[in-house]
């Protein structure tokens, strides 16, 4: 579960930045509605499912010319309190010299269920106003559950991820039991 760190005044990404920089290295903080949040380590469930997601979607980014990778923050002018950390980015072009992403093609939240609401609300929100954002990936870690959410200009559609698709969803939770 995320923890807030106690402050009287909202930040904005620049503040977080700063603020940021002075934690130890060993901590991975997020800006969410303008609060630091501290993020637990992740069960090694979840760690699965993003390892696989990982090596399946990455073989999609890799024809591409682009990349998978965990622990990037993403931006987004249009919401200057929030640089969530989700599970999977799928960006291309050169590699970024801190981790702040602004264009991601791709992004993927694996659910805890301490987690879900946020992820599931104001992390939504937040991802549909990132301009380059083309599909966001919600998966389930208690069930074979995956909602694919894709930009067709301004609007989005929300569908299910097959279990026989071109990334079939047995593969995301390979090694794993229900």
């Amino acid at each position: 579960m995320a923890l807030a760190a106690k402050r009287d005044a909202r930040m904005d990404v620049s503040e977080f930045r700063l603020w940021v920089e002075g934690r130890p290295a060993h901590e991975r903080w997020e800006l969410l509605d303008g609060e630091p949040a501290l993020m637990a380590p992740p069960r090694e469930r979840h760690q699965a499912i993003v390892a696989n997601l990982i090596r399946r979607i990455g073989d999609f980014a890799d024809a591409k010319g682009c990349r998978a990778m965990p622990g990037l923050a993403i931006l987004s002018a249009a919401m200057d309190d929030f640089a969530p950390i989700p599970d999977v980015v799928v960006r291309c072009g050169p590699p970024l010299p801190e981790g702040y992403a602004t264009d991601p093609l791709l992004v993927a939240e694996v659910l805890s269920p301490s987690t879900m609401s946020l992820d599931r609300g104001r992390k939504i929100d937040f991802y549909r106003t990132v301009p380059s954002l083309a599909v966001l990936l919600i998966v389930y870690s208690d069930e074979a559950r995956v909602e694919v959410w894709r930009r067709a200009g301004d609007d989005w559609s929300v569908a299910a991820l097959g279990l026989d698709g071109a990334v079939p969803v047995r593969d995301l939770y390979r090694g794993l039991a229900f």
